[in-house]
């Protein structure tokens, strides 16, 4: 029996009590920076057990301006971005080499939030990628070494091989360079922070860049 989309997407719940709480967020105590808030958001979802809080979706464009998205790992966020990875020659990294902005976002439904980040991309020196790099596990570095991000793949044993030559390499070279290897940053011209209501009453902080620092606003859900 076929599978009724439309009345499976009936069927679910947004924010099932049983595995969802929506903490109170008082935007009067938010912090001065985007990064505070989001350093603070980020440990409370992990406390909550949230699955995997450190993927986000990555969005960019191609030279015409067409939209894609994908899931991708936050490496790290500081002073300097938001940060994550890929080949230079990977999809995104074109897509970065064009038109170089991009938006991120997070959902963590463990406590009913989001948070969205947009602004310019810029390449870190090579030296910091490396170092990216070899500071994950072999798996990532064997992944790595694999190459050929976004290419158009012969069939699942051409992978296997080069799969397996590449873990090979990595366990005999773990400090190997891979120079497509990127390390981006992304720093946020804005950041949004959305708090789920169970009464549809959403808090929604908005932190914008300003010349002076960051100015903060209230969106309507």
């Amino acid at each position: 029996m076929a599978t009724d989309l439309h009345e499976l997407l009936r069927s679910l719940r947004v924010w099932d009590p049983q595995v969802t709480s929506l903490p109170a967020f008082d935007p009067g105590t938010a912090p001065a920076t985007p990064l505070e808030l989001f350093t603070t958001w980020f440990a409370d979802v992990v406390a909550a057990g949230q699955t995997e809080p450190h993927t986000m979706s990555l969005a960019t464009a191609d030279a015409e301006g067409r939209p894609d998205v994908r899931t991708v790992m936050l490496h790290g966020a500081d002073a300097d971005g938001w940060a994550f990875a890929s080949h230079s020659h990977s999809r995104k990294g074109g897509h970065l080499s064009a038109r170089p902005y991009a938006a991120l976002g997070f959902y963590w439904p463990v406590l009913g939030r989001q948070v969205r980040v947009r602004g310019p991309v810029n390449a870190a020196p090579s030296e910091e990628g490396q170092a990216d790099l070899h500071a994950r596990s072999t798996g990532a570095l064997a992944a790595a070494l694999t190459g050929r991000q976004s290419e158009v793949l012969g069939s699942a044993a051409e992978l296997a091989r080069a799969s397996e030559d590449a873990w090979e390499r990595a366990q005999r070279e773990p400090g190997v360079p891979v120079p497509s290897w990127t390390l981006y940053r992304l720093l946020p011209d804005e950041v949004e922070f959305f708090q789920g209501d169970e009464r549809r009453r959403h808090v929604r902080v908005n932190y914008r860049r300003m010349d002076a620092g960051w100015a903060q606003e209230l969106l309507w859900p």
